[in-house]
Order: structure tokens, then C-alpha cells, then sequence
């Protein structure tokens, strides 16, 4: 059959639709107890808050939330994680937290705070020369890894090359985070995954395996049963059910032998140090499970290897390990239940939502936290020969001064008691001191009795003491709230938060978590819960959809729901602003009870421009205000309408060479969902030669249509291809071949440009 020619008109039709990628951490011993129902209904409720844009998540049009991780706390609450992405590239500290219950309500969002991001995504610096650039930044390196372009937030965020640099400074190991300005070259942050346990290091010259009870001979608690490996004949110092944990020779292999027992109890021996790091770690998950419900370290039943013989008078944490030194006189290795603890505490903190985060502040709460988990280690075992205590690293007596740091009174090594403007400037260790003090009160109170330390408040008040597990479930479920921003202010807010789902009906826990708090000079902060009811009547919104997408002149609706989450029912009244010009809302009603719903229609008319418009839902109530966001595509973003193609490709008869034709066709600004659907006009007298494919920026094809017999002709079909794996926006290409027998392949291709 011979072709005389065709001429097209084709379309993107509604589908290129923004979609969030929700993959979800594997479920912690706590949500496993939970009914599989009850936490499904937590994630929904807050994988909606995130497209909503709840509250704290406001978003512009060209961000994302994608859920990466959700983790089940106290009262039957579960905290979704959540990581901003900016058109398709991670924000770094640009993290977020849902909290949700059971029944599938939100009960509270947090974010990192950013400004508006509006950055340009192509960048002018070569990724060898920010690689260059970042190794400099170290003393000696071992490997640069490729560097990631992402989006750097804060109060000016900049699109960046993130750089990872192992190697050493001067005085320690480094894994270095190395943030490149992709403009100018200029380094905009670095972020070490190090975490020392004192400041001022010091440094010096396959058979089936059986799950195994080892005899340990430790130096700091005696005779004590560990977890260990057998494998054929041969034992090892590796745990059997906890996934990763292990300890070994610095720089060498996991510690076996032909029997299980180890070590003979000196300070000087590395074997021995090993017992005292497995026995210390596998106390502190039981710790984590029994007493705060987290499976292991990372919160999803893995742990992370230990070696001993770090030639340091020091210990540290390195984002995926644990390395151990030994005392200045080298007669002990720095192997205390208190420092193990506090190392893998620095785990805990990296893998709670919002990361290592950066910043002075934040980085002494981080030390705070491994000191905090050292405690709870000490106490869950109540050992008799490292009695429980809130001295860090006593036993260790790492420079011959006994403890390096006091919780319960920071200040007698000099470090700060309270908190003041001064702490986002103050050497990190020393910057534990605030909430190591805070810790102290809640748990024990101002003067506790009974031979434990008193302990000085920066107001001269009492505090009473809740006793150390309900401090470590209240410090705990805070931490479930954390972000890459996170603050003293924040850890007041969260916890206070904490203390009233975890002990609702009780004023005792939250009234000392506050009392504790304002003690260490921790004042209110705004949002915080203003008693122990929680602050009175309280409700959540969720928007559904989230988005929608017009052309000028049409409407689009969603449907606002609400639900109590405390007290009793209450008024709200609906509003919405930002819309763009020659747009009005519609609320029908306008006013509701809490728990009840109403719909919104968003009208635009010839003249709204095209766009893409994040509209804030104002739900306020007689008692508190909650908003939402609402993102409206108007014309050739969202969901595109059918634009003709003009160019007309002539198709010479066979052998004739063949000849191309390009046009460029209105496409999506938005990525690709499960149900993109294209829409493709084409006159044609056979179409049955035809194939046609949807093409994406990474260069996949989806076969929209293939050559049949179909003898009719011309082409007048809406096509519907799940292209839900493309994470990018891009260059979006539609190509059609006539494959005829008697032709050459012609081929005709139009960009959708997106």
C-alpha cells in the first residue's frame, strides 16, 4: 500500500500527575504488637497531611513529601518521617514528621524550618570540580564519593552538590558531608557523621551457624552471659539475632575462637573490651524494646558493628559504626556501659526522623542523647559493678579526671547548666549540658533523696521526679518529633506533647516535663500545650485530593474533612487565600462542626493565568486554627488540555528518503503517575501502519500503540500508559513511525516540554 501522507495533531492529555512515593520502613517490635489495620490507618492519615500540606508542611508547587520511614511511639501514636524533594531532587533540611493515630487521625505535624525555595535545578559548576572542591576540606582522605545534586534549605536555600569525604582531620576520623555551592564553587555547609566521645581527642602511635550464649569475662562488669555465634567448630563475637551487631579488632576481624568464652578481664586486653562493648549494646536494645518499644538501633531491627583498639583517647560513632580507644594511661579501654551506650546512642539520634542534622545546638543535643541512652543503659541493667548513675564515662576515666561530663550538674567541668543564646555557639559537648540537666530533673527531680546527687535549677525552683523510664519514654517520644532544625525549643514542645499521650489522664508527667524544662531556662515556646489536657478541644484537617488541575475558565472541587482529636466538638469556619487572579472559593458550608466535612469549588475564569498555585485552606476554630494546602494547575500545568500540532509531514512515496518534522506541543509541568494518559489526533490513510511511543527524559519508551491490521483510517484515541517509575520531570517526547512495508520508518516527534 502506498502512503500519500499525513498530517497530525496530537495532545498530552490529563495524567502527567505529581504522585508521592511512599515507601515505608520495615514495622519496629512495637507496631508489630499493633493491629496491621491500625497502622495503615496512621500512614494514610499522614501520607494525606503530607500532600495536604498540614499545617507545619506547607509546600510550594514544585515540592514533594515522600514518606521514608514510620515508627510507632507511646499512647498509640505513629511517627511518619517524611523527605522534601524540590522538581525531583532531595532538599537537605527540608525534613518533616507526621504524627498520626491508630483511628487514622493526624494529631500533630513538625517540619525543618526553610524559606521558600525557588532555585533554578541546572548547574553552572562542573560535579569534578565540586568533587575537588569537597576533598580539599580534609587533612587526608580516603574516598570522595559522586557528588549529588540537591537543594541546600535554610533561611537562603541554594541548589548544591552534596559530597561525601572520608578520610581524617588533623586529630580524628571524618565522614565528611560537603555541601558545594553549584553556582560559585563556595562551600555552604559541611556535616561531619563523626561523633566523638569527648572533645579534644588525643591520638597515639560458610557452615550453618548456631545462636549461641557465650561466657564473657568483661573488665567493668564481671562475669556476664552474651549473645554470641557458632559456626561448625569455630565461635564468634558476632550476634546472633541482632542483626549487625559485632565487635572486633580496629581495623581487623570479628573476634572467634574454639570456645565461648572470652576475654580474661583486664583493663589492657581488646577481647576483653569486646565483651563489655557486646554485653553493653545487647543491654541497651533490650532497654529500647522493653522499655521505650524500638527494635533495635535503627528502629527497624538492625545494629551496627563495634571494633576496640582505636588508638584514641576517645571513642566514636561514624554514621554506620562504633569504634572504641582506651584511657590516657592506657590501662583501660573506653569500653563503660556509659560510653557504649552514649556511642550507639548517637545511632538512635541519626536514625529518629530529621537525621544527624547539623549545628551546634543540634549537635549537643545529639551528644545529650547518647549521654541520656548511656543512663537508661546503666539503669535497665543495674549492674553491681557499674551501679546506675548519671556520671558520664566514670569508669573510663579517659584523661584521669575522673567523669567527663555530669547531668546533674553540668557546670562542675565547666560545662553550661542552662540554656541561653550563648548554646548555638558553644563546643557541642559542652552544649549537652541544657538538656543532660533537664534529663536529670525529670528523672530524679531537684533533690531527690535516697544518697542520688542534688541538682541546682537555673530559677531556684523544686522539681519532682517521674523516675528514669517514664523520663526515657517521655525524652524518647519527643525524639519521634524531631528534625534536621531541631532546637531546645522544639524538644520542649515535642515532649510536653509526649508526656500527654503517653500518660493521658495524669497531670504528674506533664507538669514535671514542663517544670523540668523551665528549670534549665527552656522557656514556652508557642504551639506548646498549655496543660495537661492538652491544651482544650483540638481537631485535624486533611484535603482529598490535595491538588487538582484546570483549564482557565473551569473549576476544580476537593472535599474537606476534619476530625476531633481532643476534647469536644467545636465551630470552624473555612476560608481560602492565595488563589490567582480571577479565581474565587466556594464552601458549601462554609462553616462546620468539627468532625464534620464540606467541599470546596475553586472557579476560574478566561482570564486566570496559567500556572501553578498553592491555595491555603484556613479551618479556624473556637479554640485553635489548622490550614492546609491546596495546589491549583491551571492551563498547560497539571493535567494538560489537548493542544494541536500544526506541522504537516508529508511522507514521500517509497524509496524516497524519509523526512523528520519536530514541533514542540504544551506538556505537563509535573511527573509522571500509573494513569498518564496522552491523546493523539492523527489523519492518516492507514493507521494500521502507525506506531507511536511515549518517550521519557531518562530516554524510556512506552509503546502506546503498535502496527496492526487495523485498515481504517486517520487516529482519534487517548491512550493510557503507567509511567509511575519516572521520577523526574523533563523533556517529554511523543514519536510516531509509519513501519509500512513500503516505507522507510519515517518518523515524526514532537517534545512535550515539562
Amino acid at each position: 500500500m502506498t502512503h500519500r501522507g499525513f498530517s497530525t495533531g496530537l495532545a498530552a492529555a490529563a495524567g502527567l500527575a505529581m504522585t508521592l512515593a511512599l515507601p515505608v520502613t520495615p514495622a519496629s517490635a512495637a507496631s508489630a504488637a499493633q493491629p496491621a489495620a491500625t497502622e495503615a490507618a496512621a500512614a494514610r492519615a499522614a501520607d494525606q497531611a503530607a500532600a495536604s500540606g498540614l499545617d507545619a508542611l506547607r509546600r510550594g508547587p514544585a515540592e514533594s513529601f515522600r514518606r521514608v520511614g514510620l515508627t510507632a511511639g507511646g499512647g498509640g501514636l505513629f511517627y511518619g518521617a517524611y523527605q522534601r524533594t524540590y522538581q525531583g531532587l532531595r532538599v537537605v533540611g527540608g525534613d518533616a514528621v507526621v504524627v498520626a493515630d491508630g483511628a487514622g487521625r493526624v494529631r500533630g505535624t513538625s517540619a525543618a524550618e526553610t524559606a521558600a525555595i525557588t532555585v533554578g535545578t541546572q548547574a553552572s559548576l562542573d560535579a569534578a570540580k565540586a568533587a575537588a572542591t569537597a576533598r580539599a576540606q580534609l587533612a587526608s582522605v580516603d574516598s570522595v564519593s559522586t557528588p549529588e545534586k540537591v537543594v541546600l534549605a535554610g533561611a537562603s536555600p541554594k541548589l548544591a552538590y552534596e559530597v561525601v569525604v572520608t578520610g581524617r582531620t588533623a586529630t580524628a576520623p571524618s565522614n565528611l558531608h560537603v555541601f558545594v555551592d553549584a553556582a560559585t564553587g563556595a562551600v555552604l555547609d559541611k556535616r561531619d557523621d563523626v561523633r566523638t566521645f569527648a572533645s579534644g581527642a588525643r591520638t597515639q602511635a560458610q557452615p550453618a551457624t548456631v545462636n549461641v550464649a557465650g561466657t564473657g569475662n568483661s573488665y567493668y562488669v564481671g562475669n556476664v552471659s552474651i549473645d554470641t555465634t557458632q559456626s561448625g567448630s569455630t565461635y564468634t563475637l558476632r550476634d546472633p539475632g541482632r542483626t549487625g551487631i559485632s565487635c572486633g579488632r580496629e581495623g581487623g576481624s570479628v573476634y572467634s575462637g574454639p570456645d565461648n568464652n572470652w576475654g580474661n578481664g583486664s583493663g589492657t586486653d581488646l577481647e576483653t573490651g569486646c565483651v563489655d562493648v557486646l554485653y553493653s549494646v545487647q543491654t541497651e536494645w533490650k532497654m529500647l524494646a522493653d522499655w521505650l518499644g524500638r527494635n533495635g538501633i535503627n528502629g527497624s531491627g538492625t545494629g551496627y558493628p563495634a571494633s576496640v583498639g582505636l588508638a584514641d583517647v576517645n571513642a566514636y560513632w561514624n554514621g554506620s559504626s562504633t569504634h572504641f580507644g582506651h584511657s590516657q594511661d592506657n590501662q583501660r579501654q573506653a569500653t563503660s556501659m556509659d560510653v557504649v551506650g552514649h556511642e550507639f546512642g548517637h545511632g538512635i539520634f541519626q536514625f529518629t526522623p530529621g537525621g544527624a542534622g547539623s549545628g551546634n545546638e543540634n549537635g549537643g543535643m545529639n551528644e545529650s542523647t547518647g549521654d541520656i541512652f548511656g543512663a537508661l543503659t546503666e539503669a535497665y541493667a543495674n549492674n553491681p559493678k557499674d551501679t546506675p548513675d548519671y556520671e558520664v564515662g566514670e569508669g573510663v576515666n579517659l584523661v584521669g579526671q575522673g567523669p567527663i561530663r555530669y547531668m546533674y550538674q553540668p557546670s562542675k567541668v565547666g560545662d553550661p547548666n542552662c540554656y541561653s543564646s550563648s548554646i548555638p555557639s558553644t563546643e557541642v559537648h559542652a552544649a549537652a549540658g541544657p538538656q543532660n540537666h533537664w534529663f536529670y530533673l525529670l528523672a530524679e527531680g531537684s533533690n531527690p533523696g535516697g544518697g542520688k546527687p542534688t541538682s541546682p535549677t537555673c530559677n531556684n525552683s523544686s522539681v519532682t521526679g517521674v523516675g528514669i523510664q517514664k523520663a526515657g519514654k517521655i525524652f524518647y517520644n519527643g525524639l519521634l518529633k524531631k528534625t534536621s532544625s531541631w532546637n531546645h525549643k522544639a524538644a520542649r514542645k515535642a515532649t510536653l506533647e509526649a508526656a500527654i499521650a503517653l500518660f493521658p489522664g495524669s497531670c504528674t508527667e506533664y507538669n514535671a516535663t514542663k517544670a523540668a524544662w523551665d528549670a534549665v531556662s527552656v522557656t514556652t515556646v508557642s504551639g506548646e500545650p498549655t496543660s495537661c489536657s492538652g491544651g482544650g478541644p483540638d481537631f485535624s484537617v486533611a484535603l482529598n485530593p490535595a491538588s487538582g488541575s484546570v483549564q482557565p475558565g473551569a473549576s476544580a472541587t476537593t472535599t474537606i474533612s476534619t476530625a476531633i482529636t481532643s476534647g469536644a466538638a467545636q465551630s470552624i469556619t473555612l476560608s481560602a487565600s492565595g488563589l490567582p487572579a480571577g479565581a474565587t472559593a466556594s464552601f458549601s458550608p462554609a462553616t462546620i462542626s468539627s468532625g464534620g466535612s464540606s467541599t470546596l469549588t475553586i472557579a476560574t475564569t478566561s482570564s486566570t493565568p496559567t500556572g501553578s498555585f498553592p491555595i491555603t485552606i484556613t479551618a479556624d476554630g473556637a479554640s485553635t486554627d489548622h490550614t492546609a494546602t491546596y495546589t491549583l494547575s491551571v492551563g498547560t500545568t497539571g493535567s494538560c488540555a489537548p493542544v494541536t500540532n500544526s506541522t504537516r509531514l508529508d511522507i514521500p512515496d517509497y524509496p524516497a528518503s524519509a523526512v523528520n518534522s519536530t514541533g514542540t506541543v504544551s506538556g505537563c509541568a509535573r511527573n509522571a503517575s500509573g494513569t498518564t494518559k496522552v491523546e493523539v489526533h492523527i489523519v492518516h490513510t492507514y493507521r494500521g501502519d502507525l506506531v507511536i511511543d511515549l518517550v521519557a527524559p531518562d530516554g524510556t519508551a512506552y509503546r502506546l500503540k503498535n502496527s496492526s491490521s487495523d485498515s481504517t483510517a486517520n487516529l482519534d484515541t487517548t491512550y493510557t500508559v503507567n509511567a509511575s517509575s519516572e521520577a523526574a520531570n523533563g523533556a517529554w517526547q511523543l514519536r510516531i513511525r509509519d513501519v509500512g512495508p513500503a516505507d522507510t520508518g519515517y518518523l515524526s516527534s514532537w517534545t512535550l516540554t515539562v
